[in-house]
């Protein structure tokens, strides 16, 4: 049995409460949180702890520290775990600057545990089905691809807690909401060359933008486009992903990139089209993300490989982000060379 603990009892750590619950093999052995009144779970079994290093140190049976605090903090957190000899998973944004990021992959590596980051959009039907065609190089050579999140962040949402929009904590729509499409993109698209972008903060009262644009240059020669907004009124319209390629063109779009809008595949049938776009429209969530980062962190560490979405996968994003701004803050395009 993993022993897993968390770290940071915010929103999210529900998540992962469920997730490890959910996977064979795997048991909440403690939670840790600096606030006592957040300590609050319906398992009288479950350790509880206000000092992360008390935690580690009490309890050397704990295998896996699942990382649920701000994310200005995770790098922080996350080279105390390491030192602990404890494999991590980390929500996402691995961190908020990629100097930090790199640190905790190299953390990680020097004491010999496995690195996980929170990138559950790719377990998502309509992606996976995506990546299969991607796999089987159904694309042909790659044209270009489109990121888009158009969704709606009032300003009651960051007045929820003083760190959400900060830049010390948290980060702008592009580290905050925007990650996931990145991961997305860069997963299917691939290194990137260069990237020229622009960012902006429009309405809300915060410190980082609302509103960002890029241009990307992959190391293929394909193109990018990133749109990414918390401006949208009244709610959320819209979040997408499109690809382009020679013999395939395909969008996943909806609320929440979880439908089939395209799907020109050279080779698939009319029928073949209808039955995929059915099938994914009766279960669009799939399995839950987070139970599928649980559940390959508990193989991973009985296999003793790394984990399918590692720091590697954790750092592209963040280091794409900080190019995106420092772009729009220097005016000129942001070479990766």
């Amino acid at each position: 049995m993993i022993q897993f603990a968390i770290v940071g009892m915010g929103f999210i750590a529900d998540k992962h409460i469920a997730a490890i619950r959910n996977t064979k093999g795997a048991n909440l052995f403690a939670i840790c949180d600096t606030n006592p009144e957040r300590l609050v779970i319906d398992d009288e079994t479950v350790l509880k702890y206000t000092d992360l290093e008390k935690m580690l140190t009490e309890n050397p049976q704990i295998d896996v520290v699942n990382i649920c605090v701000p994310s200005g903090l995770h790098a922080t957190l996350t080279k105390i775990v390491a030192k602990h000899k404890k494999h991590i998973i980390t929500e996402k944004p691995m961190a908020l600057h990629s100097s930090d990021a790199k640190e905790m992959m190299e953390v990680a590596k020097e004491e010999g545990v496995k690195l996980a980051i929170v990138h559950p959009n790719r377990y998502r039907p309509a992606i996976m089905e995506v990546r299969k065609l991607m796999d089987a190089g159904k694309f042909g050579k790659l044209s270009h691809a489109n990121a888009t999140v158009r969704w709606n962040r009032g300003q009651e949402y960051y007045d929820q807690a003083p760190w959400r929009g900060t830049k010390k904590f948290d980060g702008g729509v592009l580290m905050n909401q925007a990650i996931h499409n990145l991961d997305l993109l860069l997963w299917f698209m691939g290194p990137v060359k260069s990237v020229q972008g622009m960012v902006t903060t429009r309405f809300r009262k915060i410190e980082t933008e609302d509103v960002a644009t890029a241009l990307i240059e992959f190391e293929s020669g394909a193109l990018g486009v990133v749109e990414a907004v918390t401006t949208i009124y009244p709610q959320n319209l819209e979040e997408s992903l499109s690809i382009f390629g020679e013999t395939a063109s395909v969008k996943i779009g909806g609320k929440n990139a979880l439908f089939v809008e395209t799907w020109d595949v050279e080779g698939y049938a009319e029928e073949e089209v209808e039955a995929l776009k059915a099938n994914i429209q009766n279960d669009p969530w799939g399995k839950k993300g987070h139970d599928c980062i649980i559940e390959d962190m508990v193989s991973a560490i009985i296999e003793n490989r790394e984990p399918a979405v590692s720091g590697i996968d954790g750092y592209n994003p963040v280091r794409l982000i900080e190019a995106i701004i420092e772009s729009s803050e220097t005016g000129k395009r942001i070479s990766f060379s």
